[in-house]
């Protein structure tokens, strides 16, 4: 079940936080004021998640590892998201007018 958890959190982290955060403890005393889970949250889901991540399980020790597993995640939330499968939108000169043509 961890396993499966932390799949679904690359794809949907948000969700995931809001899952550990109202049926666990696993945040519990980890920080001092709410300003950094919701600034997390909002900006950084899944490096939020690593960083509990990080303080579970490596006692809070930043050695290599956990610091490879940050800029994984750093990466993941500051990535552009694609556009779908129409691609790019095509330049400005390349798009049709949709004004009349003088005769």
């Amino acid at each position: 079940m961890p396993v499966l958890l932390a799949i679904f959190s690359l794809f949907v982290p948000r969700l995931v936080l809001l899952v550990v955060w109202f049926f666990t403890t696993w945040f519990r005393g980890m920080f001092d004021t709410l300003l950094w889970p919701i600034l997390g949250f909002v900006f950084l889901p899944t490096t939020l998640l690593w960083y509990s991540v990080v303080q579970h399980w490596f006692g809070g020790q930043w050695t290599l590892w956990p610091i490879v597993g940050l800029v994984i995640a750093l990466l993941i939330d500051v990535a552009p998201r694609h556009r779908g499968e129409r691609g790019p939108a095509p330049p400005a000169r390349e798009r049709r007018s949709r004004r009349p043509a003088h005769a």
